[in-house]
């Protein structure tokens, strides 16, 4: 009985996902394999399927929230491929625009730099700190922080995606004041506003604003003697919708994310229903790659997120085919990337989450290059260019929207459209297995 009800939920979830959510044209590459662009799952066992129960009743009521973070390195600090997810799922959703959620302002450092659909202006100089230091400040959920004892510094957030209108009724600044005694002000026009709640133990300021913005500017009053780090912002509204946080810091491995020692505090914001893993790349770049300490790591890491919430579901992102610089001009193929890929499958089946394989998506070993000839990845060969990171954001959300009539499909079944991404390979299903 309970297996005839599941089956007639995912009937009508299907019906119910598939009025609104489309695939989106992707761009046509003769050496990727698009075969691959599915989410591998167990399609009985899976807390995917929880999720997408979740997903649905939001959707289909208009009541609840749905709370995904995308955390990673380089290739999430940069935000295009975040924001295309975000653009995609909002876009088949206008009516559930929720929040912006967390971000950083990283450009308020030098040479950082910032995702696009947000403007980070400063009128003075920032100091900066990532968990990638081998000395670090007491870091947060984004693994970064800027600071200042200037007492002329201000930050202004302005956001910049006129497709996306985020509604935001308060601010928490996420931070911390050495001395105890600077507390940021929040400016809107010309109106100054102070926190209507201090928690230091927490190293929160909550700001409830009467109006509905999409810029504002932060003031620290400082001096030569005071000085406040500031570790994230977060944007927020009591509305009913979709968010998709992301969270990103060039050069992080899992180890900079695991001595995050505010880490879990600040996720208590957010409360995930989804995590988007894309670490690894920078794990990968060493010449030994200890692929148990790999798979260690990120349990510790999911540990701290089922804090949380237990009931979190993961997808985890293989590692990108990519190369290593040996000498000036010369390159050579990283094969960790192969190591990776196989450690994202077993971390999969531990804690019943789901993989994008974009590692085979791209093309297998090697690929990374056909994808720089034709100018969507970098010179590196590590990371994308824009048009390179907005065609994977339209393939891992088309991969998304089949996850969701996955969970009831039968795995054996053709393709539920023509033109659309195939059913999982059987190799790459053995190796989920």
């Amino acid at each position: 009985m309970e297996r005839i009800s599941a089956l007639i939920f995912f009937f009508l979830l299907s019906l119910s996902l598939s009025a609104q959510l489309e695939y989106v044209p992707v761009d046509t590459l003769d050496f990727a394999n698009y075969q691959a662009d599915t989410l591998y799952f167990d399609k009985e066992n899976s807390l995917l399927i929880p999720f997408y129960i979740k997903f649905d009743s939001v959707v289909t009521h208009k009541t609840g929230n749905i709370n995904i973070m995308h955390i990673g390195g380089s290739h999430v600090q940069a935000g295009t491929l975040s924001h295309r997810i975000r653009k995609n799922m909002l876009s088949a959703y206008p009516d559930l625009i929720a929040r912006r959620g967390m971000i950083f302002p990283y450009s308020a450092a030098n040479k950082c730099n910032n995702p696009s659909d947000y403007k980070v202006s400063r009128s003075r100089e920032f100091s900066l700190i990532r968990n990638v230091y081998k000395d670090i400040k007491p870091l947060g959920l984004t693994g970064i922080a800027v600071y200042t004892s200037d007492s002329l510094a201000e930050l202004k957030i302005k956001m910049n995606d006129e497709s996306l209108s985020f509604v935001t009724d308060r601010i928490i600044v996420l931070g911390f004041s050495d001395s105890g005694y600077v507390v940021p002000q929040i400016r809107i026009d010309t109106l100054l506003y102070a926190p209507t709640e201090i928690d230091t133990l927490l190293r929160r300021y909550t700001y409830d604003i009467p109006s509905v913005i999409d810029s504002f500017s932060l003031i620290f009053p400082c001096d030569s003697a005071q000085m406040f780090t500031l570790t994230g912002i977060l944007l927020d509204n009591q509305k009913p919708g979709i968010t998709l946080h992301s969270i990103g810091v060039n050069g992080a491995d899992l180890p900079a994310y695991l001595k995050c020692e505010y880490f879990v505090k600040d996720l208590e914001l957010i409360k995930p229903d989804l995590v988007i893993f894309g670490i690894g790349i920078n794990d990968a770049l060493c010449k030994v790659f200890d692929t148990t300490e790999f798979k260690n790591n990120y349990l510790r890491l999911i540990d701290s997120i089922k804090v949380v919430n237990p009931e979190c579901a993961f997808i985890f992102i293989t590692n990108n085919d990519s190369y290593k610089r040996i000498s000036r001009g010369k390159y050579a193929v990283n094969m960790n990337g192969l190591l990776a890929r196989h450690v994202f499958y077993q971390l999969a089946n531990i804690t019943k989450g789901a993989v994008w394989d974009q590692f085979s998506i791209m093309g297998g070993l090697k690929s990374m290059d056909k994808w720089r000839i034709e100018k969507y990845a970098k010179y590196d060969r590590i990371h994308f260019t824009i048009k390179g990171y907005n065609l994977l954001g339209d393939l891992f959300y088309n991969a998304f929207v089949k996850g969701a009539l996955a969970c009831w499909e039968s795995k054996n079944e053709t393709p539920m459209e023509k033109g659309n991404p195939e059913t999982p390979s059987t190799k790459a299903e053995q190796e989920f297995k």
